[in-house]
């Protein structure tokens, strides 16, 4: 459940950035640290195929839930 910190997909979850942005920072380079790990395995997951996983596994255990 990690947010998006800056720019025009700022507030969004990283899952949920367009494969173009991730594709692009891949090209530019990632930022350094956590949200650069992050960015990866966004793109992974995307690459992958697994985007309906994570959203099957974000309705059935959603951040709020006790």
């Amino acid at each position: 459940h990690y947010k998006m910190p800056f720019g025009k997909f700022k507030g969004r979850y990283l899952v949920q950035l367009p494969e173009s942005y991730l594709l692009w920072f891949r090209q530019k380079g990632f930022p350094e640290g956590k949200l650069g790990f992050m960015m990866k395995q966004a793109l992974e997951v995307k690459e992958n195929g697994l985007e309906a996983l994570l959203i099957k596994i974000r309705k059935e255990f959603p951040i709020d839930s006790p």
